[in-house]
């Protein structure tokens, strides 16, 4: 009867042990059944599954790994496994999976602590760990704006109650003011290849009507129906027309003093960066101005634009925009539009924004992500970043800081 051993190793890392202790099974034609590695602070962790044909001895070879070990100055253990063990652990590889990421500006035990018990209250079973982020010095004190802490965990299971499991996340996540992101480990969350954004307060840390509006002595009246508008009051198209009116006679060379000073969102340029370099194609779906967006455009380098049109006559706003309003409806359309003319499946697509209007596309997006968003659209989005800058997203899709190129 075949004999399965499970071995694991352990000690200060060096090259060639996982060759030395391998060459040891090839040289007894041993089966490896399964095999992971991990390195942390240069201590190395080493398991192997060996399948021992009934015809040959186990003892030979554990005593051979076992002098090997010594020799490496390593510690090693092993593990008889049955048979009938081994044949349900099998069947349980195409159980569902999924990733949970947790991102802060610095990840303590205790976040860590909660989320595994949130997953393991769910019946989730964490299969490995891995931090995504750079290391950080401990000359490094303290948390400043640039910051950034990711860890991702693989778990194996179906939660019994995904709603409650995410609401579980969400609470968590702002107790602890960290972000939990949990979604299906699948093959289009590897494959990626279209990311939409909304404009004001995701890509610039500003609502460009309520720059305007201040410009034109009306401030106030905007920002309270903008407010109103973002958290889903009123309806859009009503409210950005109210807005619009009140522009009304504003001379049209303040759009140029008020593109020189708007100031891009936290990580967007190296996020927008990356994802071109890494050859995804990008667009700005906006509820604001075309004017603003263009120049958006010109200096990230987005695909595609779509936003309003903000009609100027004889130098001044007319109070009115031209074409079809980019609401809420109109931006899942676009998604759908770009997604099929790009040739990419819905599922790998990403919509990034922070408005009640941003939501159908959000929902139409593989990845829907709230960013810095009113309470209502972080609650009905599937995933939200409140706690990092855009760059944080390249974690979301599985990047790690050094796979990043810009």
């Amino acid at each position: 009867m075949k004999e399965i051993i499970l071995m694991t190793l352990s000690g200060h890392d060096k090259p060639g042990v996982t060759s030395a202790m391998s060459a040891i099974l090839a040289r007894y034609r041993i089966n490896i059944l399964d095999i992971g590695q991990a390195v942390i602070h240069d201590t190395l962790s080493l398991g192997m599954l060996i399948e021992v044909p009934k015809e040959s001895e186990s003892s030979p070879v554990l005593r051979d790994l076992l002098f090997k070990a010594h020799e490496l100055q390593m510690t090693v253990r092993f593990e008889p496994v049955e048979e009938d063990a081994y044949e349900s652990w099998v069947t349980e590889q195409g159980k569902s999976r999924h990733i949970i990421t947790l991102l802060a500006r610095r990840i303590t035990s205790e976040h860590i602590a909660r989320v595994a018990a949130i997953a393991a209250g769910h019946g989730l079973n964490i299969d490995s760990i891995n931090r995504l982020s750079g290391r950080i010095s401990l000359q490094q004190s303290g948390v400043d704006a640039h910051t950034k802490a990711c860890v991702e965990f693989s778990v194996r299971g179906v939660p019994r109650d995904n709603r409650a499991l995410r609401e579980e996340f969400l609470h968590a996540a702002s107790e602890l003011d960290v972000d939990i992101a949990f979604q299906e480990d699948d093959v289009y969350r590897r494959n990626r290849r279209l990311v939409v954004f909304d404009m004001d307060s995701t890509l610039i840390e500003a609502e460009v009507i309520d720059e305007l509006a201040k410009e034109a002595g009306v401030g106030d009246q905007v920002v309270a129906i903008t407010e109103s508008a973002m958290r889903g009051e009123i309806d859009f198209d009503e409210s950005f027309r109210r807005r619009v009116a009140l522009l009304k006679g504003l001379d049209a060379s303040v759009l140029e003093r008020i593109a020189e000073r708007l100031p891009l969102t936290e990580g967007a340029e190296a996020l927008v960066s990356n994802l071109k370099a890494l050859g995804f194609k990008t667009a700005i779906l906006s509820g604001g101005f075309t004017y603003f967006a263009r120049r958006l455009q010109q200096k990230l380098g987005f695909d595609y634009v779509y936003a309003n049109e903000l009609d100027i006559e004889d130098g001044k706003v007319t109070g009115e925009v031209t074409g079809t309003i980019v609401n809420g409806q109109r931006k899942a359309e676009l998604l759908r539009e770009i997604a099929e003319r790009e040739g990419v499946r819905l599922e790998q697509t990403i919509a990034v924004g922070d408005g009640a209007n941003d939501l159908p596309m959000l929902g139409t997006a593989g990845l829907g992500i709230a960013f810095r968003a009113k309470p209502l659209v972080r609650q009905s989005a599937d995933h939200s970043i409140s706690t990092l800058g855009l760059d944080g997203i390249l974690y979301l899709i599985g990047f790690r800081d050094r796979d990043t190129v810009v």
